[in-house]
C-alpha cells in the first residue's frame, strides 16, 4: 500500500511539474490553406439547376479539363494580445478558371480583424465587385466539444461541432496550447485557437499548415478601413433584396457571403 501511495505521489508531482513547464503560445502567425472541392460544388449546382443543365454540363466538362478537383487558397492569421488579423494571401499568378471561379465559395472574400477582449470584429468583405466594411460583434457559436483529437501543424487539437446560421454544420479543431480563442475567417469561441475548420456539406475546409510562435507587435494588426459601412443585419437586408429572384442559386450565394 505504501508503495502504491508513493507511486501516486510521484505521478502527481510529475504531472504538476509538466503543467508548470508547458508553454502556451499567445502571439504568432498561422498559415492556413483553404481547400474547395470544386467538382462537388459544381455537380450540386447542376443537380439543383435542372433547367440550365444543358448549359452547365458542357461548361463543367470544360472546367474539368483545365482545372484540378480541389482549389487551394492560402491565408494567414496573425495574433497578439488577444487580437487577431486574418488576411488572404494573393496568388502571384492565379489561373483563369472561368465563370465558376466567380462563386464566393471559390474565392477569399474576407479580411478580418477581431478583438476578442471586446468580442467585436471589423471585416472587409468583397461581394461581387463591391467592397463592404462590416463592423459587428463576433458570432456566438454554440460549440459541442467532443473527445476526438487529431494533430494539426504539430499541435494536438480537439474536435468541436456546431450549427451556424441555423443550418450550416461546422466541424472545428482547436488547441489549448495556443491560448487565444480565435480562428480563421469568423470562427471563434473555443477554449483555444482553431487550427482546422470543415464545412462538409459545402465541401470547404480551412486547415493550418504552419504555426510560428513569435512576438508580434500589435501595430502590425491592421484594422480594415475601406468599403461601404454596414453591420451584419444591414448587409443581410441588402443581399436578400439583390438575390430575391435568384432561386436556389441565390440562396447558396447568400449563405456563403454571410458565412
Amino acid at each position: 500500500m505504501k508503495k502504491y501511495i508513493l507511486l501516486l505521489l510521484v505521478c502527481a508531482i510529475t504531472n504538476s511539474l509538466f503543467a508548470q513547464n508547458k508553454h502556451f503560445t499567445t502571439s504568432g502567425t498561422i498559415e492556413f490553406e483553404k481547400r474547395v472541392n470544386m467538382y462537388a460544388i459544381i455537380k450540386k449546382m447542376i443537380d439543383e439547376e435542372k433547367d440550365n443543365e444543358s448549359w452547365y454540363g458542357p461548361a463543367f466538362e470544360a472546367y474539368k479539363k483545365n482545372n484540378p478537383q480541389f482549389k487551394s487558397l492560402k491565408s494567414t492569421l496573425t495574433f497578439t494580445n488577444n487580437k487577431t488579423y486574418y488576411t488572404p494571401v494573393v496568388a502571384e499568378a492565379a489561373p483563369s478558371n472561368g465563370w465558376f471561379s466567380d462563386m464566393p465559395q471559390a474565392q477569399q472574400i474576407n479580411t478580418v480583424y477581431t478583438d476578442l477582449n471586446t468580442s467585436a470584429y471589423t471585416a472587409n468583405k468583397k461581394v461581387f465587385d463591391e467592397q463592404f466594411l462590416v463592423k459587428d460583434t463576433t458570432r456566438k457559436i454554440n460549440w459541442k466539444i467532443t473527445d476526438e483529437t487529431r494533430e494539426i501543424a504539430g499541435y494536438t487539437c480537439r474536435r468541436a461541432n456546431a450549427l451556424v446560421m441555423d443550418s450550416i454544420y461546422v466541424v472545428a479543431f482547436y488547441t489549448d496550447e495556443i491560448a487565444v480563442s480565435g480562428g480563421p475567417e469568423f470562427f471563434t469561441g473555443l477554449p483555444g485557437m482553431i487550427l482546422g475548420v470543415a464545412i462538409p456539406h459545402e465541401n470547404i475546409t480551412w486547415f493550418a499548415t504552419k504555426v510560428t510562435d513569435t512576438p508580434i507587435a500589435e501595430t502590425t494588426l491592421k484594422t480594415p478601413a475601406k468599403g461601404k459601412a454596414v453591420n451584419t443585419a444591414s448587409l443581410t437586408t441588402t443581399l436578400k433584396s439583390v438575390m430575391k429572384n435568384w432561386g436556389e442559386y441565390g440562396k447558396k450565394f447568400f449563405r456563403m457571403y454571410l458565412l
